[in-house]
């Protein structure tokens, strides 16, 4: 590409060379460094006026280091007089800081997308956003890709009797991408629910059916009047039986265990100013409910299945993959419980905290983990993990740069069957 720069920030540099590589390019020379007390220093070491430069550096294990490293890095090519500047930033940092969780709480994603407009940046691409509604915290276009084209060829060449599988959201905010990508794939799609308000007054009339269930209710022949809905127990993070009782409600004394669940329904029905509840004055008792689900493990809660998975393969799909928790729960129950042969857990960020992928590469109801290679994963913990797999997503940021730089049209990049 003619009058054009790659830059190729320290966050994820193996992603920015095979971008550099698809478009057929070197990276632009430029110098990144530290001061002994910590502060960091950039160099563009060649020409850049009246150039188009493009800078790649995705969030990371050390985001507020490559943040100030990017911010830095646009001041220097606006100082340069560089004709165009533009963020590549496949995963979007501090995304899930998209809203106001508490009264005096911040939206920081709000914050970086003014911080990335004041340092000089004109056009952001980015890939999957947490919510798609964060574009409107830009005053500069925003390109969102989407992974669910390469996510979707992958199924159709990887996952056997992929036709026959489901689609699963494991919580109603992933609703929609889910869709999407069962609107792809042309197969079925299902939901899974996760309720902390209801832990002590379970529905026994919906309890969890087993598998062996099916064939006391289909002696008549008629499978059709089966239930969609499956609904379950789940307990410091793992599904359990409807008898099970947790070892902090177990007591010899009876009516003590009585009298503390009266004040646990007395304290949530007061609604105070004061309050640090979600659901006090002037809060929503669902504003983290899609986001903070693993900050609850210790919450005995219900987790529900609007759906049919009975011996069929269940594509667990989010954005990303932080922590475990949530997953392996709504694996547990889509194997335990509703009857699926296989679990695939897919995402297009795999971010894998501390502990994460260990944890899921233990659960013996997950059985194959996909990500994207948007957010940098150690070769130790590639080589360490059995279910893992890599997708590479370069082809379709390098053509999105090529496309903007020669003012070409990307909403084919947008296309569910598109494969670049």
């Amino acid at each position: 590409m003619r009058k054009s720069k790659v830059f190729i920030g320290t966050s994820h540099p193996e992603l920015g060379k095979l971008i550099c590589d698809r478009l057929g390019v070197s990276p632009a020379a430029c110098s990144l460094s530290k001061f002994a007390n910590g502060e960091t220093s950039v160099s563009i070491g060649e020409s850049i006026r009246d150039e188009d430069c493009y800078i790649v550096q995705s969030g990371s294990t050390k985001v507020n280091d490559h943040i100030m490293e990017m911010l830095i890095m646009i001041s220097a090519c606006r100082g340069g007089s560089a004709n165009r500047i533009t963020a590549v930033i496949p995963y979007f940092p501090y995304s899930k800081q998209s809203k106001m969780k508490k009264h005096r709480g911040a939206i920081t994603a709000r914050m970086l997308a003014n911080l990335l407009t004041m340092a000089g940046a004109d056009h952001v691409i980015t890939m999957d956003l947490h919510a798609t509604q964060m574009q409107g915290f830009f005053s500069k276009s925003v390109d969102n890709l989407h992974a669910a084209p390469t996510l979707a060829r992958w199924i159709r060449h990887n996952v056997p009797d992929w036709q026959d599988a489901v689609v699963v959201s494991k919580n109603p905010g992933g609703t929609k991408r889910v869709t999407a990508l069962a609107d792809a794939l042309k197969i079925d799609f299902a939901m899974i629910n996760t309720d902390r308000r209801r832990r002590n007054d379970w529905p026994k009339s919906r309890s969890s059916p087993t598998v062996t269930d099916k064939s006391d209710s289909t002696i008549g022949g008629d499978t059709s009047s089966m239930s969609e809905i499956r609904t379950a127990r789940v307990v410091q993070g793992h599904v359990v039986d409807d008898n099970y009782q947790p070892p902090s409600t177990q007591s010899e004394d009876g009516e003590g265990s009585h009298v503390s669940q009266e004040i646990e329904i007395m304290q949530s029905s007061i609604y105070s100013l004061n309050s640090t509840h979600d659901h006090a004055l002037g809060g929503t008792i669902d504003v983290t409910e899609s986001d903070d689900e693993d900050e609850h493990q210790g919450d005995e809660r219900m987790i529900t299945l609007v759906g049919d998975v009975e011996g069929k393969t269940a594509i667990i799909v989010d954005d990303m993959i932080d922590r475990p928790g949530s997953y392996i729960a709504a694996a547990e129950h889509c194997r335990m419980n509703c009857g699926a042969k296989k679990v695939y857990v897919v995402a297009t960020h795999g971010i894998f905290g501390d502990g994460c992928l260990e944890a899921l590469e233990k659960s013996w109801c997950i059985d194959h983990i996909v990500v994207t290679n948007t957010f940098p994963i150690s070769p130790a913990q590639r080589e360490s993990s059995r279910k893992l797999t890599v997708i590479d997503v370069s082809p379709i940021l390098a053509e999105c740069i090529r496309r903007n730089h020669y003012g070409e049209s990307i909403s084919v990049l947008f296309d569910h069957l598109m494969t670049v």
